[in-house]
């Protein structure tokens, strides 16, 4: 573990995520409360509650992310790049796309990073943060490989190893593995930062927790997205800051 963690640390490393599709206003607003106590470094979020959450987290340090084309990818350049627009507009500090994986799989790898150069280059013209959604648990090791090449010709902010919504195949780890983790730091180095994302539920169900998030930061990432920052925050000062 890393020796300078705290409970407050720790929490600026969580992307905290709400991105079921049947939430209600109060679940937002519960939600972007909570994240504010616990001073979560962003709140990932689908595009279209973005104003709302912006006004909710208005008074705190926590900041707000919004997810394009998620959690499949699947719809077209113009359409995330308008979506991305409009969530800058809405309030949105950071941008996390979901790239093309069919476009990627067929081998149109220039699809991809004409992708990825649009959404970049409005975030980066706007001065957000930007972030590309990789999928990994459809992806072979090459292929993942392929995407971190043209992020460093790219350079997003982040590269990002899942949604947390994917369906592998049996045996397939939902969301992120410390062997992503770290194929993808060594292909990316300190050129751009690598996100870890744990699926909140089936961590919980599954009883990972505070020791996956610390592996995945041992291995080299630098925010952590899940729903189950709680948990993993109470777990840490219960058993390292609780006389």
């Amino acid at each position: 573990m890393k020796t300078e963690l705290t409970a407050a640390s720790l929490a600026k490393y969580f992307d905290q995520t709400l991105l079921k599709p049947y939430v209600s206003d109060a679940d937002f607003k519960a939600f972007c409360e909570e994240s504010a106590r616990y001073h979560f470094k962003m709140i990932a979020i689908n595009s279209a509650p973005v104003a709302k959450c912006k006004a909710y987290l208005k008074d705190s340090d926590v900041l707000v992310g919004a997810a394009i084309g998620f959690p499949l990818g699947q719809t077209t350049i113009a359409d995330k790049v308008f979506e991305t627009k409009q969530a800058i507009a809405d309030g949105a500090d950071e941008i996390d796309y979901v790239h093309n994986i069919v476009e990627l799989k067929s081998g149109n790898l220039a699809y991809v990073e004409r992708e990825m150069r649009e959404i970049v280059e409005v975030c980066r013209a706007a001065g957000k943060t930007s972030k590309v959604i990789f999928e990994n648990c459809y992806l072979t090791d090459d292929e993942k490989k392929i995407l971190c090449e043209i992020a460093l010709k790219v350079k997003p902010d982040f590269i990002k190893t899942s949604t947390g919504f994917g369906t592998p195949a049996p045996g397939v780890a939902v969301g992120a593995t410390v062997a992503d983790v770290k194929l993808m730091k060594a292909m990316v180095g300190g050129e751009i930062k690598d996100i870890a994302v744990i699926n909140g539920n089936y961590a919980i169900q599954n009883g990972l927790s505070l020791d996956d998030a610390l592996a995945m930061i041992e291995a080299g990432a630098e925010r952590i997205g899940t729903s189950a920052g709680v948990p993993i925050v109470e777990e840490f000062k219960t058993r390292f800051e609780k006389g």
